[in-house]
């Protein structure tokens, strides 16, 4: 375990989703998914707070937690990265979607929400892995 990696790939692979999130508004593509925006109207807060509160959940609450289970999941530190990715993705589907006003799986926006939240999540684990595996060895 190593808390300090956790939470360094964390922040790295959160880095790496923004800059897909922010190209994807800017091709226009699903613009109504904007989790920023969405985590800034639960909190009722400006949007920079909810760029605060992605990258806090995103560099330490996923970062921390996946340096503490790490060992216990199978495969590589990059698959048990995705496979920890899904756990995140599927949290959120059930969570924060539905208090947002989203719905079950952000279902209210469609059925590609779903769809392009999984890719992304699945790119940030990816990242996770990678970053963690490096900053490990």
């Amino acid at each position: 375990m190593n808390l300090k990696a956790g939470i360094i790939s964390g922040f790295i692979a959160t880095v790496v989703l923004s800059i897909v999130m922010i190209l994807k508004a800017k091709m226009g593509v699903m613009p109504e998914l904007n989790a920023i925006k969405m985590l800034a109207n639960m909190m009722h807060a400006p949007l920079v707070m909810g760029w605060v509160a992605h990258f806090m959940i995103g560099s330490l609450v996923w970062g921390i937690l996946f340096a503490l289970m790490v060992k216990q999941l199978q495969g590589s530190v990059i698959n048990s990265a995705m496979v920890f990715s899904i756990g995140a993705w599927l949290l959120m589907m059930i969570g924060p979607m539905p208090m947002a006003g989203a719905g079950l799986f952000g279902l209210k926006l469609g059925i590609m929400a779903a769809v392009a939240t999984l890719v992304l999540h699945l790119l940030w684990g990816v990242v996770l892995g990678f970053s963690y595996k490096r900053l490990s060895a």
